[in-house]
Order: C-alpha cells, then sequence, then structure tokens
C-alpha cells in the first residue's frame, strides 16, 4: 500500500539540486535483440550531469543540503583514487568556495588520470592511506585537525550511503516507475539492474519502492567487492534509516530484492572478462559508455541472469547505469 504521507515527507525534503531530472529511461532495441529478449532499457542516471554525473549526485543532494552545509568550511570524503563520490563532493566544494580534502587509497600516482585527475582539477587536496580500512579513522582525524584550526569540517561517510543519502535512490524511484507506467507495453513485471557496493543506491529505490506499494520492481544489486549476504543486510539496514527518517515503517520485504556477487573476479575495481564484453557490447550496440569498477560488471550480471533465466513477455528489464565512465579513461 502506497504511504502518502512518508512519499509527501520526501517530496518536501530539503535539498541542494544538483542534478538534471528527471534522466532519461531509453530503449536498447539493438542489445535487448543481441540478448535475446523482447525488452530492454537503460535509466541513463549517468546523465545526472553535475561534475559529470552518476548516482553520486542524487545522494549528495540530500547530504549536502543548504542547512546541514551552514557554516562548513572544509567537506571531508574518502574512496578509492578512481572514486566518484570523490568527483562529485570535490566539485561541490569548488563550487561553494570551500575546502576539501579526500583520503584516498593506494600510491600517489606520478600522472593521476581518469577521476584522480577530477579530484585535483577540481581542487581537491588528497590524503592517501594504505588500506580501505584505513580510510574513515583517517577522515576523523583530518576533520580534528581541521577543528583545531578553528574551521567546521563535515565528514561524508563513503559514497554517501546514508539513511539520509539513500533519500535520493527514494526519490528516484518514484520518477522511474512514473516512466515506466508511462510506456504503457503491457508489462507487469520489471527486472531492475544496478551496480552496488556502499548499497546506499539499492537501500534509496527499496525504499522508495516500498513507500510506493511497487512489489512489481524486482531489484538486483550486482556486487563491485562485497558478498551479496553483506550487501543484502547493509541495503536493508540504511533502507530502515531512510525509513526512520520519513516518519515511516514500510514492508521492505515485499519489495523483490536479490544480490549477485558472482561478478567480482579479482575484487573492486579490478576488470574481469565479462565486464569487458559488456562494456564492448554496450558500446557497439547501444553507444553507451560503461565504467570497468561498477556498471561494466553490473551488466555482465544482468546479462549473466538474462541467459540463465527465461525472461517472459510481461516483464521489462531495465538496466540503471549510474555513471562512472571517467573511470574508463584511467
Amino acid at each position: 500500500m502506497k504511504d502518502i504521507d512518508a512519499l509527501r515527507r520526501l517530496e518536501e525534503w530539503p535539498r541542494t539540486h544538483l542534478a538534471n531530472l528527471p534522466t532519461p529511461l531509453i530503449k536498447a532495441d539493438r542489445l535487448a535483440g543481441h540478448l535475446g529478449i523482447d525488452a530492454l532499457h537503460i535509466k541513463m542516471d549517468a546523465e545526472t550531469g553535475f561534475a559529470l554525473g552518476g548516482n553520486k549526485v542524487r545522494k549528495l543532494e540530500f547530504e549536502l543540503e543548504p542547512n546541514r552545509m551552514a557554516g562548513v568550511t572544509c567537506l571531508i570524503t574518502a574512496g578509492g583514487a578512481q572514486s566518484n563520490h570523490c568527483r562529485v563532493t570535490a566539485a561541490f566544494a569548488a563550487r561553494l568556495g570551500v575546502r576539501c580534502i579526500l583520503v584516498t587509497q593506494g600510491v600517489e600516482p606520478a600522472k593521476p588520470t581518469g577521476n584522480a585527475l577530477l579530484h585535483r582539477l577540481f581542487g581537491a587536496e588528497i590524503v592517501t592511506v594504505a588500506e580501505r580500512a584505513d580510510r574513515t579513522p583517517t577522515m576523523h582525524r583530518v576533520a580534528a585537525s581541521i577543528e583545531a584550526e578553528g574551521g567546521r569540517p563535515m565528514v561524508l561517510p563513503i559514497g554517501a550511503s546514508t539513511g539520509l543519502g539513500c533519500l535520493g535512490y527514494a526519490s528516484a524511484a518514484l520518477e522511474l516507475t512514473q516512466q515506466l507506467d508511462a510506456l504503457g507495453d503491457g508489462s507487469s513485471e520489471t527486472l531492475l539492474f544496478g551496480s552496488t557496493s556502499s548499497c546506499g543506491t539499492m537501500a534509496g529505490l527499496v525504499l522508495g519502492l516500498a513507500l510506493l506499494g511497487r512489489p512489481d520492481v524486482h531489484v538486483f544489486g550486482v556486487s563491485a567487492d562485497a558478498p551479496s549476504e553483506e550487501l543484502t543486510a547493509i541495503t536493508l539496514e540504511l533502507a530502515r534509516e531512510g525509513a526512520a527518517l520519513l516518519g515511516a515503517s514500510p514492508d521492505l520485504a515485499s519489495v523483490p530484492l536479490v544480490t549477485i556477487d558472482d561478478q567480482v573476479g579479482g575484487g573492486y575495481g579490478v576488470p574481469t572478462v565479462a565486464a569487458s564484453e559488456a562494456t564492448a557490447d554496450f558500446g557497439r550496440l547501444e553507444g553507451v559508455v560503461l565504467d570497468p569498477t561498477y556498471t561494466a560488471k553490473a551488466a555482465a550480471g544482468m546479462i549473466d541472469w538474462i541467459s540463465t533465466h527465461e525472461v517472459t513477455r510481461k516483464q521489462r528489464v531495465v538496466f540503471l547505469h549510474t555513471g562512472g565512465h571517467p573511470g574508463l579513461l584511467a
């Protein structure tokens, strides 16, 4: 059942408008034919626009809303050397005229490329750490030093994957279902595939679909790194946090959620043969650019699922393109 009150609160929630919305839902008939299915669409969140777009823009609209940013002198966040989240955060700091410090793991590149180049182009200061586990404690140490200098830092969790950040994709679920309903193609179910790592995107989708009462949309999160059990648990935890902010208690279990971890390969950011083949298919057949860390593996997971399951004429497949294409140029 639709929770009208919670949906109204979501629509009225303060945010900083960064994204060009709605993003298009495009037909991918050539790719559908190649995969042997009747209907495939791509939800182009690569085209959210701000700082070269991607899914992080929707989350940061909520995390960086004006009231929360009042008096902030420095944004601090973390990610990989090719982090899309760090890219968008650094660009927002540049637009606002505040300092930005990014904590990234790995060796400082001699010649930055891709997102690493954009981080620096947007004026971010880079602090490198050896391991992923070092990122969060380092962020808090940096924040303490900023406070000691008299500044006011804001620490943004990795990927902006929080209960608040996931509201960006709860709102996106409203947008997407309106586009799906307008298709008028007779489909009774949608199989929605996308990438997942820090889980905020999938959490927001599950929350939004639950608030809308839309169990007809099945959510498939394809892992970029973590095991499926961990991703499912974090997704539902974040969705519950987002629901609490809205004063809602939707039946999250009513939204079919599947997490897939068989495309991780050698680990985060390590390309696989299947991901490279998916990148080639999307480019050659639809002129759509994927990235090696997230969307290529998500596309490979979708393609593998389609090859091993029957997709009926009453089901449409949708690929959520969460952006990240600067990573392809790294």
